[in-house]
Parts: structure tokens; sequence; C-alpha cells
């Protein structure tokens, strides 16, 4: 009897008996719901940042948009395009989008070739750490803290103007802030020397993830240390360079602290570039229509001139 119940019992399925199940497939719906449950829950997670970017980005900048097209006091009528036309009209504004230029140009062009040049100079050697640390410390300043030492150095009887004089070179003593184009000039100067240290930061991590494999198959097949820098040390910096050149890009086209410190715009409006115009026509001029149409053009500037070098830069092989 006991051997029956035994062979009855091991006829039984693996289910029956105890063993393993086979797993169950989930259905369709339920593949919906647990898709709209993580769905819901992401939504849940993003929504703070949304509402955040909407009501202090988003909200602010449709404002500004509807403020341009009027004129400047409360109850002006709608102006159509009479703000945007003064860019055409009003000599410094044009003297402005030409400061702006030679900023944009300055900011990318002098933090790049620095930062990469003491980058590499300094990437592995007896005193590097030092010098990366003279060279990091301007950019832990704020912009109006580098004014000031750039307005102790730069003004009539400032400390460069007294070297020259001490070396005999007094036809060089010149009112450094006072004409144009060399007053825009010393000042990217002057930003160009706090910008450097964050890309030779950015530049040192780029070349210490380098593998020092590459480079030495590179001396073994007989190429020059120009030759290695070029063909490989720089294609494989791309991903870092594009982050230089795009925070250089933008911080170039927002630049205002150091220009205002130093020259507020002057003399007359010599130095001014869209930012510092922006808030001389907002809050100096009591221009808030015009004032409105400049922050919209500079807006629309920064965002074109970031999404055709990301555009540009940024592929499916890039980075």
């Amino acid at each position: 009897m006991s051997t029956s119940l035994t062979s009855l019992t091991d006829r039984r399925p693996p289910s029956a008996a105890g063993g393993p199940t086979a797993p169950r497939r989930a259905t369709p719906a339920g593949r919906s719901r647990h898709t709209v449950r993580e769905r819901l829950v992401a939504s849940g997670f993003l929504a703070p940042s949304v509402v955040l970017v909407a009501l202090f980005l988003l909200a602010p900048f449709v404002w500004t948009v509807y403020r341009s097209f009027f004129g400047d006091s409360r109850t002006s009528p709608f102006s159509w395009f009479d703000n945007y036309a003064l860019f055409a009209s009003d000599p410094a504004l044009a003297r402005s989008v030409q400061n702006t230029l030679l900023w944009v140009v300055g900011t990318v062009a002098l933090p790049f070739v620095l930062g990469l040049a003491i980058a590499c100079m300094t990437d592995a050697g007896r005193f590097s750490r030092l010098v990366r640390l003279c060279v990091v410390l301007p950019y832990a300043l704020s912009g109006s803290a580098v004014a000031v030492v750039w307005n102790f150095m730069l003004t009539t009887d400032g400390a460069v103007n007294q070297v020259l004089t001490t070396l005999g070179l007094d036809s060089l003593a010149q009112g450094w802030l006072l004409t144009w184009p060399g007053n825009t000039l010393v000042m990217i100067l002057a930003n160009a020397w706090q910008a450097t240290g964050v890309a030779v930061i950015l530049f040192l991590v780029g070349l210490q993830s380098i593998p020092p494999e590459t480079l030495e198959a590179g001396a073994l097949d007989g190429a020059s240390g120009w030759q290695q820098f070029r063909h490989i040390v720089l294609p494989q910096l791309r991903p870092v360079s594009i982050i230089v050149i795009g925070m250089s890009l933008v911080n170039g086209l927002k630049s205002f602290d150091l220009i205002w410190v130093l020259t507020q715009g002057g003399p007359g409006r010599a130095t001014e570039t869209l930012a510092v115009s922006m808030y001389n026509e907002t809050f100096l001029e009591l221009r808030p229509g015009a004032g409105a149409a400049i922050a919209v053009v500079l807006t629309v500037i920064v965002l074109a001139a970031s999404w055709l070098y990301l555009r540009r830069q940024l592929d499916v092989k890039g980075v």
C-alpha cells in the first residue's frame, strides 16, 4: 500500500510535489500598469525642478520679451520693434556689439590657449603643484575682487605705470582704461587671468585620462613630441576642449561685473558690452523697454552660439 502511495506521489507534477514552479509571464495589462506607475513616480520627482525652472527662468524671459515691445513708461502703447531698431540707430549700442564680439574672441581664445599650455607644462614637473596653485587661485576670487586688483594696477598712477617709469620706459606709460580699444583689451586680459584657472583644471583632468600606452606607441613609431601632441593628445582632449570653449563662450557674452567695477562702461559708453548696456538702459537711463530688447537679443545670441557650437562638436562619435 505504501509503495502504491509513493508511486502516485512521484507521478504528481513538480508544482504539486512542492518543486520549482514555472515563472509566470507578465500580462500586457500588468506591464502597462507598471510602466504608468514608474512614469508617475518619475514625474513626481521631476515636478519640483520643472516648476522652479518655469517660475524663475521661463516666466521672467516671457515677461521680458513682452516688455520689449512697449515703450519706456508704464502707460506706453505697443511700439512693435522700435526698441530693437535702436541697434541700428544708437551708436552706443553699435559699439556695445563690437565690444561683445571682442570679449567673445578674447575670453574664448586666451583661456583655451593659456590653460592648455600651462596644463601641458605642469602635468609632470618638480614644482607643478605650486604653479597650478598660483594659476588656479585667481579663479576662486569673485569678478569684483579681480576688478579691484586690476584697477590698482591699471589706473594712471597705478602699479603698471610706476614699474614702467622705474625701468625708464616712460613713453609706454599711459591711461590704460581711458582709450578704446586698449581699455577693452586690458579688461579681457584681466578676465583671462581669472578664467585660465578652470581651463587648467579641466585640461589636467583630460591629460591624466589619456592612456600612456598611446604615447608610448607613438614614440616607438618615431613620432616627435609635437607630432604626439597634435595627433594623439589633442584628439583625446576634444571632450574637455568642448567644455572649456563652451564655458568661455557663455562667460564672454554675459560679462558684466569686471567691466562695471573697472570702468562702469566708460569713458562715456566706450567699453560697454551688451550685458552692461542692458543694465545701463534699464536702471540708469530708466528705459526698461530698450533694456528688455537688449536682454532678449543677448539671450538669443547666447543660445544660438551655444547651440551652433555644441551641435557641431557633439555627435555620436564625439563625446
